[in-house]
């Protein structure tokens, strides 16, 4: 499959960003990954994101604060979140704010892949 819309992958365990970053490109997403929230606000890749990946827990920024400031700026667009620290109140508080999704690691491939589709949809 061939998209034309950016994939965003904000993650800080570079192992994990990477892997992401490899399945997406292997079936033709376009991506661009980022190993804190600060680099990714702060590229190009905002405006173009049609999909953003993110982890939760990071420092500087969490994601559930990176996804705050992008709702604020009225630029989030659909966000899949994954964590190694599952908790209901991250999972409440990223859903009620529109979250795509909130999974905890590891992701199978095939469940990152359909969302990603599901999300990108018009």
């Amino acid at each position: 499959m061939t998209a034309s819309a950016l994939v965003s992958i904000v993650e800080d365990d570079e192992s994990v960003r990477v892997a992401t970053e490899n399945l997406l490109r292997s079936l033709g997403w376009p991506v661009m990954s980022f190993g804190s929230a600060h680099a990714f606000l702060a590229s190009d890749a905002v405006s173009r994101t049609g999909c953003l990946i993110s982890d939760v827990t990071m420092s500087g920024m969490t994601g559930i604060e990176m996804h705050a400031l992008l709702i604020s700026q009225g630029r989030a667009p659909p966000t899949i979140f994954i964590t190694g620290f599952p908790n209901p109140h991250d999972e409440a508080v990223v859903l009620a704010n529109g979250a795509h999704a909130y999974l905890e690691k590891p992701v199978e491939s095939h469940v990152i892949l359909a969302l990603v589709r599901t999300a990108i949809q018009p």
